[in-house]
């Protein structure tokens, strides 16, 4: 890719914790065909970010470097305006104001690919906008694409207070489901705010004690066994595992490949979300905002250079919602 230009970044020259990113100037991008340059505004802080900055699970590294971060520059959240259109793209054009999945977004400016792109909602702000695709998307396509969610339907979501648990909640409410939370009670509020019929803390009641079975189950947090999704399904119900948390330190996904092959024994189906960032879900995502059916939950929003506080309060497993970086 050909650069012009410095910017600042966010970026890390090895594995670890918070305390490997640091500001700098980088050569800014340009765009290669099929893509634009986003004068960034904001950027969204999610697991998945984590899991790239530490490289962890260490399959992860075979893909990203494995020794050090191809990619110095982490995110991949982003809503900005675009400055410049590489050949081809035909979606969008100077100036317009987007959305969606970048490459290296914690920085000055960013490149994505047009078709990983949509129009930000009027009137939604930049960090609000640019906390929803990777968690609205994996939230969307978890209960309404995998989880198959029907009106008046009986759901569960555990970690319902998260970023991806944030939007499930939500988007299972405006699909006309009856949804019900696990959180711990510092976040029960938010999870009832969110639209939650029922909220349970998990520290205090059990979800699989048998007084009510549910059609499907978005399982975000990654700790319950297999056999304890079971006991809390219908009998032809549907849990879904999301991500990899809880996982092997290799691959993180031991216990999702367990779970699928026990899973193919019984009538309750098991099923696992695969990546999908095409530009359609984040359009989907983009039409239940202006409806009024999704509303972004952003715990805070940290400058740039504040960004190892900001994955330091990720790390910390106390966020309501979503972290947002403001460029």
């Amino acid at each position: 890719m050909k650069t012009q230009t410095a910017m600042q970044a966010v970026v890390h020259d090895r594995y670890g914790s918070a305390d490997v990113l640091r500001t700098a100037q980088v050569a800014r991008p340009t765009a290669g065909a099929g893509q634009v340059v986003l004068r960034v505004h904001a950027a969204g802080l999610d697991r998945g970010t984590w899991h790239l900055m530490a490289g962890k699970p260490y399959a992860v590294r075979l893909a990203l470097g494995v020794r050090r971060p191809r990619q110095p520059v982490p995110g991949k959240d982003v809503a900005g305006v675009v400055v410049a259109v590489g050949a081809g793209v035909t979606r969008f054009a100077v100036g317009d104001e987007v959305f969606g999945i970048g490459v290296g977004t914690f920085a000055g400016f960013a490149v994505a690919g047009q078709d990983k792109l949509a129009r930000k909602p009027a009137g939604l702000a930049f960090a609000d906008a640019a906390v929803v695709p990777v968690s609205g998307i994996t939230a969307l396509r978890a209960v309404a694409d995998v989880g198959r969610v029907q009106p008046g339907q009986r759901v569960l979501i555990l970690g319902a207070s998260g970023g991806v648990g944030s939007y499930a909640v939500q988007i299972a409410k405006a699909l006309g489901a009856e949804v019900t939370g696990v959180c711990s009670a510092a976040k029960a509020d938010l999870v009832r705010a969110l639209g939650a019929d029922h909220v349970i803390d998990y520290a205090r009641a059990d979800f699989a004690d048998g007084r009510q079975r549910y059609d499907l189950i978005i399982d975000i947090a990654g700790d319950p066994t297999l056999a304890r999704l079971r006991r809390a399904l219908t009998p032809t119900g549907t849990v879904v595992l999301v991500g990899g948390e809880g996982g092997d330190r290799l691959t993180g996904m031991g216990r999702q490949l367990g779970a699928l092959a026990r899973g193919a024994f019984v009538r309750q189906r098991v099923a696992l979300l695969t990546p999908d960032e095409r530009a359609r879900h984040i359009e989907r995502l983009a039409a239940l905002i202006e409806a009024g059916q999704v509303t972004p939950s952003v715990d805070r929003a940290y400058p740039l250079a504040q960004a190892p506080e900001a994955m330091r309060h990720l790390e910390a497993g106390t966020v309501r919602g979503k972290i947002a970086i403001t460029v």
